[in-house]
């Protein structure tokens, strides 16, 4: 069960700070013990608290694609990701870990929006997609990891797996 946490700021909103997003990340400590990260790209910020399963050495988040263009925190697992993994390889993607994560990426340059319905899996996603300039937040169908989010006091969207790091920003 890992944690992950985010801001992403509308027109004249203050861009996320890194101080912000490790005070939101550290709430969630206990869902990852095993590390923290950050990542800010203008007006995004992303975080992520890690439990370490799958590829206890490689999986570390955020992860990006080949190029950077595309980021992604995440909660969950992917039950299907060995499959996506061998058809991706097969289009040509290069991955750098042996995490479910690290399909992610790749499928959403695949398969832009719809990579979501390949997705076999309980999760909470958010993707930041650099060159299109927007955030794409994803939960699995049945809900059963949670991404809770509201606007904060400076009207930027908060999003987390649990409210209370919600509630580590101020208003």
């Amino acid at each position: 069960m890992c944690g992950i946490a985010g801001l992403f700021s509308f027109g004249s909103a203050p861009p996320p700070g890194r101080d912000e997003l490790a005070r939101m990340i550290g709430a969630l400590h206990h869902r990852g013990p095993d590390g923290s990260a950050t990542f800010t790209d203008g007006p995004v910020g992303l975080a992520h608290a890690r439990l370490s399963i799958i590829d206890l050495a490689g999986g570390w988040q955020p992860i990006a694609n080949e190029d950077e263009t595309v980021h992604v925190v995440f909660n969950g697992e992917i039950f299907n990701h060995v499959e996506l993994r061998a058809e991706l390889e097969r289009l040509g993607h290069r991955f750098r870990t042996h995490s479910d994560t690290e399909v992610i990426v790749h499928l959403y340059e695949e398969r832009g929006d719809d990579f979501v319905d390949a997705l076999n899996g309980q999760f909470a996603i958010a993707l930041w997609d650099r060159t299109r300039r927007r955030l794409v937040l994803a939960r699995d169908r049945t809900g059963i990891r949670p991404l809770f989010h509201t606007r904060d006091a400076r009207g930027r969207l908060a999003f987390a797996s649990e409210v209370k790091a919600l509630f580590t920003l101020p208003g």
